[in-house]
């Protein structure tokens, strides 16, 4: 029951009771609802702003975890990147050369992701340094072993084709050793015979009697089987694949034609003299993927090891030149 209140009349000289209209009771409730919920205001906003409530206390030990899981991971892409660069190591540096296959280069294998930020939707966090690099170890990781998975397909491919490889390969001496009167000149510079200046020998000059046979090197097609203008003379071309292409010039007559397929130790032509050469021998080219090679390499099959010396050492010298 509320209180009763009264106060005292210097008029009437008495106490008259305390009547509170309506109106201000109401006022006096808004002003204390009012007051009221400014407090629980900052009350609230204190609390929020300073304690967390059991929700936020989960979602930071989570965020936490994450963080830590992240870190994790960075490592482990770390470590990754390890067994990733000495699997690129050995495709280069052992079965990319058994496979006589050209290494990859770092270009392709290291080729970054180029254009726009593509990691811009990351950035702004508490841990967006983190998150980025970790994100951009692993996309650069799954680019290197795109490329090595389609590295180790091809060197399976050429693993299965290594027979044919083997025997399309160059390996014998383009001339008999019973018709092989020795080295006029062997891959490298010497002076001109018919020029008489300093140029680079790109083949080896097999020295033989004229009409000697001459015999493909290993399995291919012929390319070419015409004058040659630029000084070989009759000229023979045999593409054998795997980027291996061998040349003979100088003959007397043709027995290939363009287009022919020929196995290893086919009859293709003749020892002659034509083009610009100054006595009957056999020029002999090994060219790779474009780039011509010294030829002396690609005689193993046909020759013991003391035999194979003795013509590696003729190649060497500086022995009369021919063309």
């Amino acid at each position: 029951m509320p209180k009763v209140k009264y106060h005292f009349n210097t008029q009437s000289l008495k106490y008259e009771k305390v009547v509170v209209s309506l109106k201000k009771r109401l006022v006096s409730a808004l002003i204390f609802l009012a007051t009221a919920s400014v407090f629980a205001t900052i009350i609230i906003l204190v609390a929020y702003r300073f304690l967390d409530s059991p929700k936020e206390k989960q979602l930071k030990r989570e965020l936490s975890q994450y963080k830590v899981q992240l870190e994790l991971l960075n490592h482990r892409s770390v470590q990754m990147e390890a067994v990733v660069k000495n699997l690129q190591d050995k495709d280069d540096n052992i079965y990319r050369v058994i496979m006589e296959a050209e290494p990859i280069p770092d270009e392709i294998r290291n080729a970054g992701f180029g254009g726009v930020n593509k990691y811009k939707e990351l950035e702004g966090y508490d841990n967006s340094t983190l998150i980025i690099e970790t994100t951009k170890k692993l996309d650069q990781l799954s680019k290197q072993m795109y490329v090595q998975s389609k590295s180790f397909d091809e060197v399976f491919n050429l693993a299965k084709r290594k027979n044919e490889m083997l025997a399309c390969i160059p390996a014998i001496q383009p001339i008999q050793s019973k018709n092989f009167k020795g080295i006029g000149s062997g891959f490298g510079g010497r002076l001109h015979p018919i020029y008489k200046t300093w140029q680079f020998h790109t083949g080896i000059d097999f020295v033989s009697q004229y009409g000697a046979p001459i015999f493909a090197t290993g399995n291919g097609t012929v390319m070419s089987a015409q004058y040659d203008n630029g000084g070989y003379g009759n000229c023979v071309r045999i593409d054998h694949g795997f980027g291996y292409v061998t040349l003979y010039g100088h003959m007397s007559k043709f027995k290939a034609t363009k287009g022919q397929k020929v196995k290893r130790g086919d009859l293709i032509g003749y020892v002659g003299s034509t083009g610009i050469s100054t006595g009957p021998h056999c020029h002999y080219e090994v060219i790779k993927n474009g780039k011509k090679i010294d030829p002396i390499n690609f005689f193993y099959n046909d020759l013991s090891p003391a035999d194979y010396e003795k013509i590696r050492v003729m190649a060497a010298q500086q022995n009369q030149a021919f063309d």
